[in-house]
């Protein structure tokens, strides 16, 4: 089972129109709606299981800026900037502490490569830096590992998954959205070229625009109405332990383990270093798309074939009866985690930090990350079917950077000014020619 997820209580009055619909209850989708609703329009977002219910309330919780695809940092900083309002924002704590990260580097190579990030970040790295000896021994308090050097960044921090997604989600029903749930969006309804609106489980919604902001489900949505999205999940498995006394603050990267400390006083960890894919059709369909981003992070991919290349979400099942879809036989998707990974990166983290020894580990879980062949998400309208707008692909980068991204698909929806230049997440880019050039990881 997933981590436990604060509640959002769907609304229950179903209207047959909409200004938008927008497919999907995580952290995109609900912050595209905070501010659709705050502009005055009617949005209501469709979510066939439960808001945050997928990788939304599966992340690690951080919030950085630090490490990621120049592409991204304009958006990643006014999205650091939404996490620090996000309380005045949303009325509630969902958790969000500058308690810095840091990438822990055990030999020269692991500084050199960091340090080429920090000459590709340029102006953007604003206060990331590359600290040692007495310096970086503040930052890992009870460690018995001494690190070379480590790339830190005290503005990024962390937030509480279980609690945010749900909180925006709120806000935005306070501001005029309608979140319905348990509702499955279908099919796209596609009418003379251009989106009319989608059809639900519960019926038709008829509307001008749609935001697929589907995660992993956002591929075949788009596949049905005919617009080649390449996308691929990748299977990331994490585990949470009880409150721990004299451990490290913050969050922190190495080699083998990652791990964030919890507001309730534990510690969310990882392995950090290995996900898992599990081959289905759309590993075939989209091959040459991802041999780039696989070739560059072919050691940290471990393939996996089973029985979803047949029954599972992305398999060749379509629906498991008359009149239900694949998406209502998948309310939420809840994979099994990588027991034995989770339990070498504890042991790896507890000889590092001995306080761990012992604590309680209260969950292990799983989620899939929705990844692009750039490892950069898309936010654009597609320009051959107007009245689609996509929000998806984020590759494990989209808690930190949700509630920027869901401004930014709110004002393309809207017509209005960029929160920043979106032309980094256009669709096009995967149709045209353009030759994938990924320069971080999932």
């Amino acid at each position: 089972m997933g981590p436990p997820v604060d509640p959002v209580h769907g609304d229950d009055v179903h209207l047959d129109t909409a200004d938008v619909v927008i497919i999907g209850g995580g952290i995109i989708g609900v912050s595209t709606a905070l501010f659709l609703a705050r502009k005055g329009l009617s949005v209501t977002v469709c979510e066939k299981g439960h808001v945050a219910g997928e990788q939304s309330s599966r992340n690690w919780g951080w919030c950085r800026r630090m490490g990621r695809d120049p592409r991204e940092l304009p958006l990643v900083v006014e999205a650091l900037r939404l996490w620090g309002d996000m309380e005045q924002l949303v009325g509630e704590d969902v958790g969000f502490r500058r308690t810095g990260i840091l990438y822990l580097c055990r030999n020269d190579g692991e500084i050199a490569h960091h340090e080429e990030w920090l000459k590709r970040a340029g102006d953007f790295a604003l206060d990331t830096r590359m600290i040692r000896g007495e310096a970086l021994a503040a930052q890992l308090p009870g460690a018995r590992t001494t690190f070379k050097a480590a790339l830190h960044t005290p503005s990024d921090g962390r937030a509480e998954p279980q609690k945010a997604a749900p909180a925006i989600a709120r806000a935005a029903q306070r501001a005029g959205a309608r979140i319905l749930l348990r509702c499955a969006v279908r099919e796209i309804d596609v009418e003379g070229g251009r989106v009319r609106g989608v059809v639900t489980e519960q019926g038709t919604i008829r509307a001008g625009t749609v935001v697929v902001a589907g995660g992993v489900w956002s591929s075949r949505l788009c596949r049905q109405i005919g617009v080649r999205l390449p996308q691929l999940a990748v299977r990331a498995s994490v585990m949470r332990t009880a409150p721990v006394e004299g451990g490290p603050d913050g969050a922190a990267w190495t080699e083998g383990f990652a791990y964030r400390k919890r507001l309730d006083g534990g510690y969310t960890i990882a392995d950090g270093t290995t996900n898992h894919h599990d081959i289905v059709p759309d590993t075939f369909r989209y091959f040459t798309d991802f041999l780039p981003i696989l070739a560059r992070e072919w050691r940290g991919i471990g393939l996996r074939f089973g029985k979803d290349f047949f029954n599972g979400p992305a398999g060749f099942a379509q629906s498991s009866g008359p009149g239900e879809s694949i998406y209502e036989r998948h309310r939420t998707l809840d994979p099994a985690p990588a027991v034995g990974l989770l339990a070498q990166a504890r042991a790896r983290m507890e000889d590092v930090f001995p306080a761990l020894k012992g604590a309680a580990i209260l969950q292990r879980w799983a989620g899939y990350i929705d990844a692009t062949p750039d490892a950069v998400p898309v936010i654009a309208p597609v320009a051959s079917m107007p009245g689609l707008v996509i929000a998806t692909g984020f590759s494990g980068h989209g808690f930190g950077i949700g509630p920027a991204a869901g401004r930014l698909a709110a004002d393309l929806v809207m017509g209005d000014r960029p929160l920043v230049d979106p032309t980094a997440f256009r669709y096009e880019r995967f149709i045209d020619g353009t030759r994938p050039r990924p320069t971080t990881g999932v």
